[in-house]
């Protein structure tokens, strides 16, 4: 029998993601050695901070926010009365039933308005330790497979990175989903096992 429960909904993370500008090319001689230098980050680098929700069926909510702006309670409170929308006209019925949140411990997750709300929506939070990407579904799963679909990529503009997220999203089957979650249950247990420490598969 399992440590904890199976039933988990839906997971939500921010994430951001970078966008560079095309680097400009260096014609070097063949006998010339190579330079293995880290890129810089400078005026043409640009984050755009993703907010990704997801449960075992699929994609439910995504939205960005928009450059320069970060998020706190406010902006973030109005993202979950987005989701909740987005739970209703995607997943019927899941709102009457038990919606588990994985929540970690940012401040504005963690704010008495943001609880205060969640509670308003009765949903269960499902809190994970600080600093444990090995315990967060979309740091082990999601994210690492969308890191190598945009790898090698560029994008004419945030509007033109945020559709292909979006599209590559959308395009993941349901199972692919299901199977992020599935793993939870082992790499909790693991790390219970191993009495907190660090799960790396």
């Amino acid at each position: 029998m399992h440590r904890m429960f199976d039933l988990l909904k839906f997971i939500g993370k921010l994430r951001q993601f970078t966008v560079t500008k095309l680097q400009s090319m260096e014609w070097h001689h063949s006998n010339s050695p190579t330079k293995n230098r880290k890129e810089k980050p400078n005026l043409n680098t640009r984050k755009l901070m993703a907010t990704v929700f997801w449960d075992r069926k699929g994609l439910i909510h995504v939205e960005f926010m928009p450059r320069g702006e970060t998020i706190n309670s406010e902006a973030y409170i109005e993202t979950l009365h987005r989701l909740r929308r987005a739970i209703q006209n995607k997943r019927r019925g899941m709102l009457s039933s038990k919606v588990v949140l994985i929540h970690d411990n940012a401040r504005p997750h963690c704010s008495a308005r943001t609880k205060a709300e969640l509670n308003s929506f009765k949903w269960q939070i499902f809190g994970h330790p600080p600093y444990s990407p090995d315990l967060a579904p979309s740091d082990y799963h999601l994210f690492p497979k969308l890191k190598v679909f945009l790898g090698g990529k560029n994008f004419l503009g945030d509007e033109d990175l945020k559709e292909g997220v979006k599209t590559w999203l959308h395009s993941l089957a349901a199972e692919q989903y299901n199977v992020g979650i599935e793993k939870l249950v082992p790499r909790y247990n693991k790390c219970l096992d191993s009495s907190g420490d660090f799960v790396e598969k």
